[in-house]
């Protein structure tokens, strides 16, 4: 499901004012923003940053484009 969104975003309007948070322990609240310009591959199981982090999409809290919230993980 969330390889489909990714991909629907990034063939239609671009990644451009993309930003996924993601689960990140450590960080500020647990929490860290990946750009869409960052990002390198949409796989199967996982996004690909620029630098070769591998983000499993379990990680993903939330997915922003333009400041709008497109997908929100349910608690």
């Amino acid at each position: 499901m969330l390889r489909d969104i990714l991909n629907k975003i990034k063939w239609t309007e671009g990644l451009k004012g993309l930003e996924i948070i993601i689960l990140h322990r450590g960080g500020y609240e647990n929490k860290k923003i990946i750009k869409g310009e960052e990002i390198k591959d949409i796989t199967p199981r996982a996004i690909i940053c620029e630098d070769n982090t591998i983000i499993p999409y379990h990680r993903i809290l939330c997915i922003k484009k333009n400041g709008e919230i497109i997908w929100s993980k349910k608690k």
